[in-house]
């Protein structure tokens, strides 16, 4: 096992991590767009708690608790962005 060799490939994964945010972000900018213009909430707590029902199926159970918290991560800046976007101050929290 070479760690200069492993370290790369996580490099990799990582430029791809970021450009998948940044898409996510970008969606997620659409979605609040659409939820200011119909008069709807950016929190929607049914959907997250399915959204992080389906992402722990998918990860298995020994990732299923990490897979979790990575989400209730993105949701919560997704919901952050959107509500800067939309007018509704925010914090990110650090």
């Amino acid at each position: 096992m070479d760690l200069n060799r492993l370290r790369q490939e996580i490099d990799v994964i990582d430029d791809k991590l970021v450009a998948l945010f940044v898409q996510r972000m970008q969606i997620a900018a659409q979605i609040g767009s659409y939820k200011k213009e119909h008069g709807l909430p950016v929190f929607a707590p049914e959907r997250e708690q399915q959204k992080l029902a389906d992402v722990a199926g998918k990860a298995g159970s020994e990732m299923a608790d990490y897979t979790k918290a990575l989400y209730v991560l993105l949701m919560e800046l997704s919901r952050a962005y959107q509500n800067k976007l939309t007018e509704e101050s925010t914090e990110v929290a650090q």
